[in-house]
């Protein structure tokens, strides 16, 4: 699928900003610049939805929406929709490098309904709203959150729940100021994000997203599409989804999402599907679909269950989805996450639709030769990572190896340990991704700059402390640019 390539993994929120999170302002059009010059050609984002509780960008109120912490408020206030003076107010100097969502979610919506009350600034509004039919249930959904004190929606009024033709109407006049505004704000999100995308790809930098394969329970998709989501009469979810116990976890992964139902997509020909992988397309170059043996057969666990351990694979239609795809938009560039206990079908799957699967040199060192994480062990048409957002930094993972199994790294891969420090030994980690036969080569951010497990994205499994690690600033990357540049050409 792809040719040899190299590219870095950042998320959109971990991007330096004065306003507490990462943003598509000038920021982002410097790390593009940063990529460029140091012979990357993608960068790999996690998902832009608009995040829900716990913050992770894995579950959103919408497969569709964006997050609004995204919209970049200089942007605004070059654009009039905003006054230099609101910015002011929110500046958050004082931060620790770390995001703090609560005081995100106090204070950004403020200075964003000021934006709106200049909406009329917003020229291509109507057209955006008519072109993305989706909007309006987001919208509507996010306006009873808020009247509703941020219960999710089955815990509203039951009309609403049932989603009644008559009060949906009504709530839709009473609502109406309320609805249009979280519409704006989705007209920002996607103008801001696509000016940036057109910046990356006229510098020869390809955007890859990232798409969870399940919907958040509390979403717009399953309030609005219950039928494609096995649930029972009151509307609750028969079994949830996770992952039985692996190295992450000896309780598994209890993730929560209800899980689809398969005999009704595919009755329907898949069709929100394959809306859903068209609209990903708009918005990436490629696309990587987390826990790609979903698609094959998924762990169901009974709803209302403490951990993931008892639960039961059931079958899902992946080879017909994917099919029915290729059909409707052609053969699309899809890296399928592969990690975990995967079976031979799941492989057969992979292997028959075409799709690169993940290789993280983290998991490559339990004695076995033929480890498949191995750098060199890798196929071509591979995707090669040192670690993904839940894996430890790579400086931070070695650190925590005991002399024994440090030693087995190098020697396994053949590194000098004499006169190397740890950080010298991170680089020759990275160098052995980039000399394997994978086609595209993804290194986190933080390992280029050889941060500890202070850095560390997500550990799976856990709440809280997640999802928050940014860059200070992209001042001084010129020279660590050269380095990574350097490291490409010698591999």
């Amino acid at each position: 699928m792809f040719d040899k390539h190299f590219g870095i993994l950042l998320p959109i929120f971990s991007l330096p900003s004065k306003y507490g999170i990462g943003t598509f302002g000038r920021e982002a059009y410097k790390f593009v610049d940063f990529l460029h010059s140091a012979g990357q050609s993608c960068w790999q984002i996690l998902p832009m939805g608009h995040t829900s509780y716990g913050d992770s960008p894995y579950s959103s109120f919408s497969v569709f929406a964006g997050n609004p912490y995204f919209i970049d408020l200089e942007v605004l206030a070059e654009e009039g929709f905003i006054k230099e003076a609101d910015l002011e107010a929110i500046d958050f100097n004082n931060n620790d490098g770390f995001i703090d969502y609560e005081e995100l979610f106090e204070t950004r919506y403020a200075v964003l309904k000021k934006a709106y009350a200049n909406k009329e600034k917003a020229s291509e509004l109507n057209s955006f709203a008519g072109q993305n039919k989706w909007v309006m249930d987001y919208a509507l959904f996010m306006a009873l959150k808020y009247r509703n004190n941020q219960l999710p929606w089955h815990k509203w009024d039951e009309s609403l729940v049932e989603r009644d033709a008559g009060a949906i109407e009504t709530i839709k006049s009473e609502l109406k100021d309320e609805i249009d505004f979280w519409i704006f704000l989705q007209y920002l999100f996607f103008d801001q994000y696509f000016k940036l995308k057109e910046y990356a790809n006229n510098s020869g930098i390809s955007i890859i997203g990232d798409i969870p394969i399940y919907a958040a329970e509390d979403s717009a998709d399953i309030w609005t599409e219950r039928k494609l989501f096995m649930t029972d009469e009151n509307n609750l979810s028969l079994y949830v989804a996770g992952v039985p116990p692996d190295t992450f976890s000896d309780e598994g992964q209890l993730w929560g999402n209800p899980v689809y139902n398969w005999e009704y997509l595919k009755e329907t020909e898949f069709e929100w599907w394959v809306n859903r992988i068209d609209f990903s397309f708009k918005l990436y170059d490629a696309v990587r679909i987390d826990h790609f043996r979903g698609f094959d057969e998924f762990w169901a666990v009974t709803y209302g269950s403490e951990n993931a351990v008892d639960g039961r694979w059931l079958p899902a239609y992946g080879k017909e989805l994917f099919q029915k795809i290729y059909e409707r938009l052609g053969r699309v560039n899809i890296i399928a996450e592969d990690l975990g206990i995967i079976t031979d079908s799941v492989v057969k799957l992979k292997e028959d639709l075409g799709f690169p699967g993940m290789k993280v040199l983290q998991f490559a060192f339990d004695g076995n030769s033929h480890n498949p994480y191995l750098p060199y062990n890798y196929e071509e048409n591979s995707v090669a990572y040192t670690g993904t957002h839940d894996n430890d930094t790579l400086k931070g993972w070695f650190e925590k190896l005991d002399s024994k199994a440090r030693q087995y790294v190098l020697n396994t891969l053949n590194i000098d340990e004499n006169n190397k420090s740890i950080d010298n030994i991170v680089y020759e980690l990275i160098k052995a991704v980039y000399s394997s036969n994978a086609n595209l080569c993804i290194i986190p951010m933080q390992d280029f700059l050889l941060l500890g497990s202070e850095a560390r994205i997500n550990t799976p499994s856990t709440l809280g402390g997640n999802w928050r690690w940014r860059l200070k600033d992209t001042v001084n990357l010129g020279n660590l640019a050269e380095k990574i540049k350097n490291i490409k050409a010698q591999r």
